[in-house]
C-alpha cells in the first residue's frame, strides 16, 4: 500500500504524487462552456484524527481529512505528479466515479476508462459529462437529492470526495528522475452541539477540459499498490464548531472577477480524451433544478484578452512536429 501523508494544504501519496484542493470561481451555469477558472488559494486540509472529539462518529470510522466549503462554492483538484513516473488516479464524488459515472472505487478499467493518468492530467475541475468539457464540482448539502450521488443512486449515503492513487508496475518507468525536469504549468491568480449535514458535490457549470485517455495501457498500473483517501466536507458553521476558527471568506463571484479584467485560462492540449460518461452526461446541473441554487449567476462576457493560453509542457510533441 502507498503511505498517505497529510500536509497543511496538500495530501501526499507515496513519494511522488500530491493532490491539493483549490478554491476557485463558480462558473455560470448557463449552458455555455467556459475556460478554466483560476486558482484563488488552497483549501486547508485537516486530519479527522486531529479533531476526533468534535467530528461525527462516522467520520472517525472512515478516517481521512476534511476541508471547508460554503454551500454552492466550487473547487478543483490539482495534481502534482512525476513526469518520469506517472500515476493512475480514480476520483469518487460520493462514491460515484467522476470519470465513468459508475461505483467508486471498483477496479481499474479501460472499457470505459475510469481513471486519470497524472501526468499528463494536471487538474480535474468536475465530472466527465460531455465531449471536451466537465461539469464543475459544486458543494451542496446531501439530503436534497441534487448531488451526483443522489441523482444517480437515489440515496445520499457518502458525500465528500474520495481519491485512490495507483503506482505503475515495476519496470514500466524509470525509478529515478532524469537530470533536468521542466516545471509544470500552473494556473495562477491575482494576490488577494452541532447537527452535521454532510456536504456532497453537485454538477455545476461547464468548463472546457479533457479527461485524457491513457496512452500507456491498463496493464501498466499495479492494482495491488495504491493509497486511498476520504475527503469529508464541512460547511462554514460546522468548520467553526469543529476547529474553533473562523472559516475562510468565500471567493469573489465570476462576474466581478471578470469585470476587473482578471485572467481565465485555456490549456493547449493535443491528447486524446476519454468519451463522456453517459450516466454523468444525463445529470441535471443545480442551475437546472428550480429553486435550489441561487448562485448560478448570469452569463459572463469574456474579452479574448482575458483568456491566457497555458503552453504545453516543454518537450512535448504533436503530430507533424
Amino acid at each position: 500500500m502507498l503511505p498517505v501523508t497529510i500536509e497543511r494544504d496538500a495530501v501526499r501519496f507515496g513519494e511522488r504524487f500530491t493532490v491539493r484542493f483549490e478554491r476557485t470561481l463558480r462558473v455560470p451555469d448557463d449552458g455555455s462552456t467556459y475556460p478554466l477558472p483560476p486558482g484563488l488559494g488552497r483549501f486547508e486540509v485537516h486530519s479527522v484524527e486531529e479533531y476526533s472529539r468534535t467530528v461525527p462518529p462516522h467520520w472517525r470510522e472512515a478516517g481521512g481529512v476534511f476541508i471547508s466549503l460554503y454551500q454552492a462554492e466550487a473547487l478543483w483538484l490539482s495534481f502534482d505528479a512525476a513526469p518520469w513516473k506517472p500515476s493512475a488516479v480514480t476520483v469518487g464524488v460520493g462514491h460515484i466515479n467522476a470519470v465513468s459515472g459508475r461505483e467508486w472505487p471498483g477496479t481499474l478499467s479501460d472499457s470505459p476508462q475510469n481513471y486519470l493518468v497524472c501526468p499528463p492530467q494536471l487538474w480535474l475541475d468536475g465530472i466527465n459529462a460531455g465531449s471536451g468539457f466537465v461539469r464543475q464540482f459544486v458543494a451542496m448539502p446531501i439530503g436534497l437529492g441534487v448531488t451526483t450521488e443522489g441523482q444517480l443512486t437515489g440515496v445520499e449515503a457518502h458525500g465528500g470526495l474520495q481519491i485512490r492513487v495507483y503506482d505503475p508496475k515495476p519496470g514500466r518507468f524509470p525509478d529515478s528522475p532524469p537530470p533536468e525536469l521542466h516545471p509544470d504549468t500552473a494556473r495562477g491568480a491575482p494576490d488577494q452541539a452541532l447537527s452535521f449535514t454532510s456536504m456532497g458535490f453537485a454538477p455545476g457549470g461547464r468548463i472546457e477540459q479533457k479527461v485524457i485517455a491513457d496512452e500507456h495501457g491498463l496493464e501498466t498500473w499495479d492494482p495491488h499498490r495504491f493509497g486511498t483517501l476520504t475527503i469529508h466536507v464541512l460547511n462554514s458553521v460546522q468548520y467553526r464548531a469543529v476547529t474553533g476558527r473562523e472559516p475562510p471568506s468565500t471567493p469573489v463571484d465570476a462576474r466581478t472577477y471578470t469585470d476587473y479584467g482578471f485572467p481565465w485560462f485555456r490549456l493547449y492540449d493535443e491528447h486524446r480524451d476519454v468519451p463522456p460518461a453517459d450516466p454523468l452526461a444525463n445529470l441535471a446541473s443545480i442551475g437546472e433544478l428550480s429553486g435550489l441554487d441561487a448562485g448560478a449567476g448570469a452569463p459572463v462576457d469574456l474579452s479574448p484578452s482575458q483568456i491566457v493560453d497555458l503552453p504545453r509542457k516543454p518537450g512535448a510533441q504533436t503530430e507533424g512536429d
